[in-house]
């Protein structure tokens, strides 16, 4: 349990500077408006190219830890998605709302695995991410895409469209980058691999910043069900059953710990700028983002801690 915390501690600090910056005013609202467009567009995207471009996927279960996660996120998504017309017709959920309880029981905070996964287990621990971003990344963000459609009440797009929209998405070009350039293409020089690595280092802890800053403590007074909800499947639920498959898949040990991690993490700030672009129910995925946050202080190390 004290690893855990060591390893977590610096990871919360950093986010409650961010929310210390934020309603003090130190950083005005146009300031962290570019830094959240730097972060999602260019740190991000340099973060998950260096990592999946660096890691020696050959000394992990590739298939058994993202089968796992790849499997629980499946069937989150095919949970949520069938509790649809039960929180319309008797919470009262529409479908804007709906997009941010379906954002905030599947999607996952990658800086905060990839800080915590590295603290614990070193490079080892950031080659396993690098599976799980592999594995997720891509996934949720056609997940989301296809729920914001379905759900926001925006106007449908075309084909051409969507495909538009998915290949200009950061989070699934850098992944096709960063795994061709493991897999297919020789080494890069290393003045490009030192300024992608230089880049990448800023997201963990801007990205960090940013999720503190998007707290608001204030909108906690009356959690209800859509809150409760998310909380109970996304940091509960979804590592679980993530356990579960590592389990029939034979992942143990360390490996098996990451897998937790990136399964019980809160879900992603970037969900909360999704909602904000597509009609989504910003405030509410902003709600969700604060109460998951806080509560996987207790959750993670408890998790982690049962497995180890």
């Amino acid at each position: 349990m004290s690893a855990v915390f060591a390893s977590l501690i610096p990871t919360f600090l950093i986010i409650a500077t961010g929310w210390l910056c934020r309603v003090t005013n130190f950083v005005s609202e146009q300031q962290w408006a570019g830094l959240e467009r730097a972060t999602y567009v260019i740190f991000f995207p340099a973060l998950i190219i260096d990592t999946l471009a660096r890691a020696d996927l050959s000394s992990v279960p590739v298939l058994g830890v993202g089968g796992a996660l790849m499997g629980s996120i499946l069937i989150m998504a095919g949970i949520v998605l069938g509790l649809r017309p039960i929180l319309e017709r008797h919470a009262g959920i529409d479908g804007p709302s709906f997009t941010s309880v379906f954002q905030g029981a599947t999607r996952w905070n990658t800086f905060v695995g990839l800080a915590v996964s590295g603290s614990l287990f070193g490079q080892r621990g950031i080659a396993l991410i690098a599976v799980a971003i592999a594995a997720m990344v891509p996934l949720l963000n056609l997940l989301a895409f296809y729920v914001f459609i379905r759900f926001a009440g925006r106007p449908r797009q075309s084909p051409r469209e969507i495909l538009r929209s998915l290949a200009a998405n950061p989070f699934i070009w850098s992944c096709a980058i960063g795994l061709t350039l493991n897999l297919i293409l020789p080494p890069l020089p290393k003045p490009i691999t030192g300024y992608i690595d230089l880049l990448g280092r800023a997201a963990l802890a801007a990205g960090l910043l940013i999720v503190g800053a998007g707290l608001d403590i204030r909108r906690l007074a009356k959690p209800g069900l859509p809150h409760w909800l998310t909380v109970g499947l996304k940091l509960l639920v979804l590592p679980a059953m993530a356990i579960t498959l590592a389990g029939w898949a034979g992942v143990t040990g360390h490996d098996l710990i990451v897998i937790i991690i990136a399964a019980s993490v809160p879900t992603a700030s970037a969900g909360y700028v999704l909602a904000r672009q597509m009609g989504g129910n910003a405030p509410l995925m902003a709600e969700i983002l604060t109460l998951q946050t806080l509560l996987a202080l207790v959750t993670m190390p408890l998790l982690i801690t049962l497995a180890g």
